[in-house]
């Protein structure tokens, strides 16, 4: 095996494995409980001196996750469980390594007593979501166990042989729940820079679909993800059909628009209001909402 030194510490891995559960008959659902799903799993080796800048750099790397999609997250720290591996000191060593790195963050937490991993003590997070549910999703997991189970070493700055501690670490936890509850979580109404179709052109008549073919292709060359609704429907049928999809943005062209390079846009939720923008302009908006990851598209309701 290779030796590793401390300078290269901590050392991280991701890897997003697909897992499987065989859940009790009734127990599945949705995509929230399902018998294959993927993890986000991160390992993290490092030096027991590393513990506490390293906790702190994934608890706000987790809690600016969250809080991109506009999830708000309750840290609980969880202590050793009746059935666990490791000894008293080592576990006294892991809760007080990972009670302080948390509390050098300054941000609340509550106790979980008895509900850690077999191995270690570990931080959960537990998101609410719109409708007020909560879901235990992200995890930081300090593990003093299993490098010594596996005999995992490092040599260190005075040349000497030094166990490892590891970090079990996840964000989403499973992806696929992570999914459900963001389709919850916005009632289908994702913001422009999460939305599957984040622009529909719709031309108003069929003399204009040529011009709104053009127009999908400037906005799709941008990398905006933008359909083309040129159907013989009424155009009443196709924003309607659009306000019931939830798509973001309508751009509708007439002669108006056409010969003015021009288009009347409407927003996701404010009826029957339009702004009249050129493609250009237009263009730059959605780009700064995708951006800055607007949360909700700027002059729009969810």
């Amino acid at each position: 095996a290779k030796k590793h030194s401390y300078r290269e510490l901590p050392l991280r891995y991701n890897t997003y494995d697909v897992l499987h559960r065989n859940e009790v008959s009734g127990a599945l659902s949705g995509l929230t409980r399902v018998r294959q799903f993927q993890q986000d799993d991160c390992h993290i080796y490092l030096m027991e001196s590393q513990i506490a800048e390293e906790v702190t750099r994934l608890i706000r790397f987790i809690m600016g996750y969250y809080s991109t999609f506009g999830l708000q997250a309750t840290l609980r720290f969880a202590t050793r469980p009746p059935e666990r591996i490791g000894s008293d000191e080592m576990w006294d060593r892991a809760e007080d390594g990972l009670r302080k790195a948390l509390e050098s963050t300054g941000m609340s937490y509550e106790l979980k007593p008895g509900d850690g991993a077999f191995y270690g003590p570990k931080i959960d997070f537990d998101v609410t979501d719109s409708i007020g549910r909560s879901w235990q999703l992200g995890t930081i997991q300090l593990d003093y166990a299993q490098p010594e189970r596996f005999d995992l070493s490092y040599t260190g700055e005075d040349n000497s042989t030094h166990r490892t501690v590891l970090i079990h670490r996840a964000v989403s936890g499973s992806l696929e729940r992570f999914i459900a509850i963001l389709i919850e979580h916005f009632a289908g109404a994702f913001p422009v820079w999460l939305a599957p179709e984040q622009v529909r052109v719709l031309p108003i008549a069929d003399d204009f679909a040529a011009h709104a073919a053009v127009v999908t292709r400037q906005l799709r060359a941008a990398g905006i993800r933008a359909h083309l609704d040129d159907r013989s429907e009424t155009l009443n049928y196709r924003i309607r059909e659009a306000e019931t999809m939830k798509v973001p943005y309508m751009a509708v062209i007439g002669k108006r628009e056409a010969e003015a390079g021009t288009l009347a846009v409407r927003a996701r939720g404010e009826g029957k209001k339009q702004d009249v923008l050129s493609v250009a302009d237009f263009l730059a908006r959605v780009m700064e909402e995708i951006r800055t990851r607007a949360l909700p598209p700027a002059g729009a309701a969810t």
